[in-house]
């Protein structure tokens, strides 16, 4: 997935899963150089599956999936994306993150699928970097880790280093480097039997827009969405949208149904839930990361919104 080529062929990628990782996002990169590899009649690309013990690794469906090897015995690759999805912090274990400094000091190109990126932030590899990440934990990491720029694209391949948003994104990034190593004709060959339709560029965004209605009210609900752990006033809100408070209120109430300040506590509230399923942090944690000053305060709230509080939401999910 590196933007330079290693100058070896086949070119040998390696897969890094974390459990409960996401194998739709993993399954995505690995068959289109699959495709390649068959069309071209040679092995281009190469991968090998690696787990932190060696052992198979539960994906986030529930599903076991072996591995081919443990880190302490992980080939070199000139590639390793790190897989993962829900709770990347459980990998946040000195030896490896150790690993991964180590693979990086040997010049290999590190990667994050979904919230890989994640864990080689924890592990102070991404300082400075430009990375992307799954839209639902951008806000998130942009609190945990601010000198990284994490930007809402599908995916990031820089020379120092890649990521992608994960799900149907890590087609497109493996498109992208079939078509920079082999060129437009193979690529579009592989495009045509993964049925993909348009390859879609880095930069394209990871959600639909939001449907045409009015650009003020656009441009406030991305600043709501930009501002979920420390939330703006309202009156500022509507200033940096470049309305007027009334005018504000009156969009929200014709193409939402209800009142600004509604609209955007629901957002905060749904951050909350993807946190508390995600993650096994506190909710006092998860209260101050979705704007709220107390747990008690997100409680009530919470309570409202889905009929049943924090805590039990997590008991309900096996947590």
């Amino acid at each position: 997935m590196r933007l330079d080529s290693p100058g070896e062929t086949p070119e040998h990628i390696g897969l890094l899963l974390v459990p409960r990782f996401a194998m739709v996002a993993l399954f995505s990169a690995i068959e289109p150089l699959r495709i390649a590899n068959r069309l071209a009649g040679r092995r281009l690309f190469h991968w090998t599956l690696i787990s932190e013990d060696g052992q198979p690794v539960t994906a986030s469906n529930g599903m076991l999936l072996g591995v081919d090897t443990g880190i302490a015995n992980a080939p070199s690759c000139s590639s390793l994306a790190v897989c993962s999805s829900f709770a990347p912090e459980e990998a946040f274990r000195p030896i490896l993150l150790d690993w991964l400094r180590e693979r990086a000091r040997q010049g290999c190109a590190l990667g994050g699928m979904d919230t890989g990126c994640f864990i080689l932030a924890h592990a102070g590899l991404l300082g400075g970097q430009t990375a992307t990440l799954h839209w639902e934990s951008l806000p998130d990491f942009r609190r945990c880790y601010p000198e990284v720029d994490a930007v809402e694209s599908l995916f990031e391949v820089t020379s120092a280093g890649f990521s992608c948003a994960g799900g149907s994104s890590a087609i497109d990034m493996a498109l992208a480097l079939v078509r920079r190593r082999q060129g437009d004709e193979l690529a579009n060959r592989v495009r045509d039997q993964l049925m993909h339709g348009r390859e879609r560029l880095p930069a394209s965004r990871q959600r639909a827009p939001l449907p045409p209605t009015d650009p003020g009210l656009n441009r406030a609900l991305a600043l709501m969405e930009r501002h979920l752990e420390h939330p703006l006033a309202l009156g500022e809100l509507a200033r940096r949208a470049g309305l007027s408070w009334r005018h504000l209120e009156r969009l929200c109430a014709r193409h939402l149904g209800c009142p600004p300040r509604d609209h955007y506590q629901q957002l905060r509230l749904e951050h909350g839930h993807r946190l508390l399923l995600a993650t096994d942090r506190p909710v006092l944690d998860i209260a101050l990361a979705c704007g709220f000053a107390s747990s008690s305060t997100f409680t009530r709230a919470f309570r409202r919104r889905y009929d049943l509080t924090p805590s039990q939401l997590r008991r309900q999910a096996g947590h």
